[in-house]
């Protein structure tokens, strides 16, 4: 009861060549595979753009980042003693 099986794909196919005819049928496959092809182009087209960004940025290295020398106020504070050891005796 839950999918179509051969025959009614069959049948769903011959109502549709012949609701759009063979000829146009045949033509609108023709431009779903052109689309296909021209999304597939334009993704290789982006792969390859963000591709070639990323070896120009490792190219450059990091000469074009400016370099931060603020100091940094923790590291000159004098790192505080651990706190004494309990002493158990003294309760």
């Amino acid at each position: 009861m839950g999918g179509f099986s051969l025959i009614h794909w069959l049948i769903v196919g011959l109502f549709i060549l012949l609701l759009f005819g063979g000829n146009r049928f045949s033509s609108m496959m023709g431009d779903v595979a052109k689309g296909l092809k021209s999304f597939k182009q334009g993704m290789a087209d982006d792969e390859d753009e963000q591709r070639r960004k990323a070896e120009e940025q490792r190219r450059l290295g990091s000469h074009d980042r400016p370099i931060d020398v603020t100091p940094n106020p923790r590291a000159a504070d004098p790192v505080a003693p651990p706190p004494p050891p309990s002493d158990p005796t003294a309760r």
